[in-house]
């Protein structure tokens, strides 16, 4: 009994609309007047102390998820996860975080991957490797909450140390 074929994956597919317009709302949505450089929510969502960083890491999670779901490498899953990472941590880090964030643009980055590797010719279609990816992510969330908390640790210390408190 013969199964039935998959639809080919290409930049068409819902999946890869949405994830694609989800990594233009966080990294170009948003024009810089007088310039031909563009912003998205990302950076904004940075400049809150912890939960900013947090949540940016977990719409970014949700491309890799996303991707992973189009039958991405694990290779292909490791270096997205590397974006979002560099992003978060770098970000983290006050006045150049902010820098970072408006130029690093991990999803922009992570989308780029995904259409490269779309346009391979595809053998067979993988499956997901639902495990990896869980560890994957796992150690992302793992890490942003360090980051995060970190982050609000440094914020009280120095609102103590302004208010002499």
């Amino acid at each position: 009994m013969s199964q039935p074929s998959r639809q080919p994956i290409d930049a068409h597919t819902p999946a890869v609309q949405r994830i694609r317009r989800l990594s233009y709302v966080l990294d170009n949505a948003i024009a810089i007047p007088g310039t031909r450089y563009r912003v998205g929510l990302d950076p904004l969502l940075g400049l809150l102390p912890g939960a900013g960083d947090f949540v940016g890491a977990g719409l970014s999670a949700y491309i890799v998820l996303e991707a992973a779901r189009l039958g991405i490498p694990r290779s292909l899953m490791v270096q997205m996860v590397t974006n979002i990472l560099f992003e978060t941590v770098a970000g983290s880090v006050p006045v150049v975080g902010d820098l970072v964030d408006v130029t690093w643009k991990a999803n922009a980055k992570n989308i780029a991957l995904l259409e490269e590797h779309l346009e391979i010719p595809r053998q067979r279609q993988r499956r997901v490797d639902w495990l990896f990816l869980a560890l994957l992510l796992g150690v992302l969330l793992l890490i942003v909450m360090a980051v995060a908390a970190l982050s609000v640790m440094i914020l009280r210390w120095l609102i103590t140390v302004i208010t002499g408190g």
